[in-house]
């Protein structure tokens, strides 16, 4: 089985040392916002999963895409608002500095929302 660290980290050098830099930012914002999360590649960009799929995150050529699910952006569309966005997905361009904090309280979000479900789930697996 290939190693997963290894293929975000393969990701990740598969752009320009500016880029780079950015991704770990991100990479490194997300780790120690949700601790507990398995990084990996999914959909050919690297994820975060904890209880399902928490965020996802990619470079492209004029911004980074966050991908936190529909969910994630709809809990902060206000603080999204200056970005440009789709259902769930923000760009954030790569010559503005990278929002961090957002990023690092999206991922909260989505870790609370996942254990919240997970949770739930037991909670009915047990009542029936």
């Amino acid at each position: 089985m290939k190693n997963v660290k290894n293929g975000v980290d393969e990701y990740i050098q598969g752009f320009p040392k500016e880029i780079q830099e950015i991704l770990q930012l991100v990479r490194h914002t997300i780790k120690k916002a949700a601790p507990e999360a398995e990084e990996t590649i999914s959909y050919a960009v690297p994820t975060f999963k904890l209880h399902g799929i928490l965020v996802h995150f990619a470079a492209f050529k004029n911004h980074i895409g966050f991908y936190a699910l529909p969910s994630g952006n709809n809990a902060f569309t206000k603080e999204l608002s200056g970005y440009t966005t789709g259902k769930g997905s923000v760009q954030f361009p790569i010559d503005k500095p990278m929002p961090l904090e957002l990023i690092a309280k999206i991922v909260k979000f989505r870790v609370s929302e996942n254990i919240d479900k997970a949770t739930a789930k037991k909670q009915s697996k047990k009542k029936s």
